[in-house]
C-alpha cells in the first residue's frame, strides 16, 4: 500500500487523519504511546506533524494494521530500525571518512652512521615538516566536519 504524501512542510491532524485513513483519536492515542512521535505544536496547542513524522506514521499503521504487531511489538521493531539506520549512517560516514583520509606516506630515512645523518640537509626536513603539517591539517578538518 503506497501513500502519496503531498509536498507541504507541515501537516494537521485532519489531514493526517485523511492520509492515513484513521480517526484522530488514534493518532493522538499512537503518540501517547510511540514517544518517538512528537508533533510539533502551535501557540494554539495544535498539532503540527512533519513529512517525517508522517512516514513515522505510515510505519506504525504497516506494523499494526497489516503485519498485527502488538503495540510494545511494534515499538521494539522500530527501536530496531532506528537502531539499524544509525548504523547505516556510521557506516556510511566512516566510509566516507576513509575515502576522503589522506594518504599517508612513510618518511622513514635508514641511517646507518652519524656521518651520514649530518648529511641530511634542513631543507629536507623542511620539505617533509610542511608535508607532515598539511597531513595534520586535512586530518583535523576530517575530524571536525
Amino acid at each position: 500500500m503506497t501513500v502519496a504524501i503531498p509536498e507541504k512542510q507541515y501537516f494537521k491532524i485532519g489531514e493526517v487523519s485523511e492520509i492515513l485513513d484513521v480517526e484522530p483519536y488514534v493518532l493522538r492515542y499512537w503518540e501517547s504511546e510511540f514517544k518517538i512521535l512528537k508533533p510539533t505544536r502551535t501557540r494554539a496547542r495544535q498539532r503540527l506533524y512533519h513529512k517525517k513524522d508522517l512516514e513515522l506514521l505510515l510505519e506504525i499503521k504497516h506494523l499494526l494494521y497489516d503485519e498485527k504487531f502488538t503495540i510494545a511489538g511494534a515499538k521494539k521493531r522500530l527501536q530496531e530500525m532506528k537502531r539499524q539506520e544509525a548504523a547505516e549512517k556510521r557506516a556510511k560516514k566512516s566510509s566516507k571518512a576513509e575515502k576522503q583520509k589522506p594518504q599517508t606516506v612513510n618518511y622513514e630515512a635508514v641511517v646507518t652512521n652519524s656521518d651520514e645523518a649530518q648529511d641530511v640537509e634542513k631543507a629536507d626536513y623542511r620539505d617533509i615538516l610542511r608535508e607532515i603539517k598539511k597531513e595534520l591539517k586535512e586530518l583535523r578538518a576530517i575530524l571536525e566536519g
